[in-house]
């Protein structure tokens, strides 16, 4: 332990510090309250010896100046027998125990000692109470990559600030839990939480979906009606798919952002609403920007904190945490007695290239689950599912080509060229198979040379 000691007296602190050190502890020493509040500033000592009466600043000054700085040492003030008086005001003042002169070397190290041991716990309870926090705030999120811990990271240290986040990453990532992982570690907690998929809403409607409209602005506008900025008052709009929205719109929206005023559809008075704006996209947003598909104006206004949520094939690390967190959510949620998997089942999860993400991971979890009778979940559970791939995992291995990043894109592009394949050429239903928007999937055609 770094012992701080305190004292006017040139021979204690001699004496203390030959005690201290032959017990195993580093000694730091200052010879009035002032010098020690330096020391302390400076060093960070776990235990401080701090006499009450000294010159310049006493013990009980030293006390409150110390608590002030918001010291965490533990205090251990010494005092005279007659000076018991001094001893009692120092403790209420917030010292953790006394040393009453003249003292013994072993009463100075049992003393040290105890204090050591309530340090040692403090710290222990520190790092459970953090790790229970950790747990509370993470949810259904899994981190165990540098590269997930750093998004996590992001997320709850500007969840605070108004400022809008973009999320991008693949399909199935898990964007919207992180989005609501903002909102909940936000001060607007308590507010709403508002998900709009932009790609599922017709072109026609989105204006009057997202600022409301007037009685009588268009046939059938019978009455009255909020849109989602108001419904999300205080609170946070999630905008997931923003990519999809149509150019005019992201002006409408940019002015809704800029001014954080809004104007329902056939009405002519503006109003103010305070809405944090979260957005998610699985495609390039540079890109579409470069390409003209997506306003630069609009983009940055987004992007202020951008946060990328990388691939599960990316993270294979987590799997086996994954798996086994989903798998206990299913088992109480389907009430199942699947609860454990097999080791050569697992392989075979580790093995597979998950172009869903943890979406996919999830549905064939729950497949395997339902199709399962024992309570550990067999190889022979997931290789049905995964058996068309087994082939182009296979020569992925094989390959003496190991980079990450190409094998990948080999794999998306026979995955897109297959989907192509088996619906004849129709991209819509190529994409609901890939589970790719329209947009992103006309990207990777592109990118490909799949056209």
């Amino acid at each position: 332990m770094k012992v701080l000691v305190i004292d006017d007296d040139q021979g204690l602190r001699k004496s203390l510090t030959l005690i201290l050190e032959e017990g195993g502890h580093d000694v730091l020493l200052a010879a009035n309250g002032k010098e020690g509040l330096a020391i302390a500033a400076n060093e960070n000592p776990q235990i401080i010896l701090c006499d009450v009466r000294m010159p310049q600043m006493d013990g009980l000054e030293f006390l409150a100046k110390y608590g002030e700085a918001e010291g965490q040492a533990l205090v251990i003030v010494m005092t005279a027998y007659g000076n018991m008086e001094l001893a009692v005001r120092a403790m209420k003042a917030g010292a953790y125990d006394y040393l009453p002169k003249p003292f013994g070397a072993d009463e100075v190290l049992l003393t040290i000692r105890k204090a050591e041991e309530r340090e040692q716990l403090r710290t222990e309870v520190g790092r459970l109470r953090a790790e229970v926090s950790a747990e509370r705030r993470l949810g259904d999120i899994v981190a165990r990559s540098p590269t997930m811990i750093r998004a996590l990271e992001t997320a709850t240290k500007v969840a605070r600030y108004r400022s809008p986040v973009l999320l991008t990453g693949e399909s199935g990532t898990g964007k919207e839990l992180m989005a609501r992982l903002i909102h909940r570690e936000s001060d607007r907690a308590d507010k709403p939480f508002i998900p709009v998929n932009c790609g599922a809403i017709p072109e026609t409607l989105l204006e009057s979906e997202f600022f409301g409209y007037m009685r009588g602005a268009f046939t059938g506008a019978d009455n009255d009606r909020a849109g989602l900025f108001e419904a999300a008052e205080g609170g946070t709009l999630f905008l997931d798919e923003v990519g999809e929205l149509p150019t005019a719109l992201q002006v409408k929206l940019l002015r809704a952002l800029q001014e954080g005023e809004i104007r329902r559809l056939g009405g002519t008075a503006t109003s103010q609403v305070d809405v944090r704006i979260v957005s998610a996209t699985n495609i390039d947003l540079r890109a579409a920007v470069r390409s003209g598909e997506f306003r630069q104006d609009f983009y940055y206004r987004l992007a202020v904190i951008p946060i990328h949520l990388p691939p599960l094939r990316e993270r294979t690390e987590a799997i086996p945490d994954l798996t086994h967190h989903l798998l206990d959510r299913l088992r109480k949620r389907l009430n199942v007695k699947v609860a454990g998997i097999s080791p050569a089942a697992m392989k075979l999860l580790l093995a597979y290239p998950w172009p869903g993400n943890i979406r996919e991971l999830e549905n064939v979890l729950e497949q395997a689950v339902v199709l399962s009778e024992g309570t550990e979940l067999a190889e022979e559970a997931l290789s049905d599912r995964l058996r068309h791939m087994e082939m182009t995992v296979e020569a992925i291995y094989e390959s003496d080509d190991l980079s990450v990043k190409r094998r990948s894109a080999q794999l998306e592009r026979q995955l897109i060229q297959r989907a192509l394949e088996r619906t004849g050429g129709n991209r819509s239903k190529a994409g609901a198979l890939l589970e790719l928007s329209p947009r992103a999937l006309r990207y990777k055609i592109q990118d490909y040379g799949l056209d």
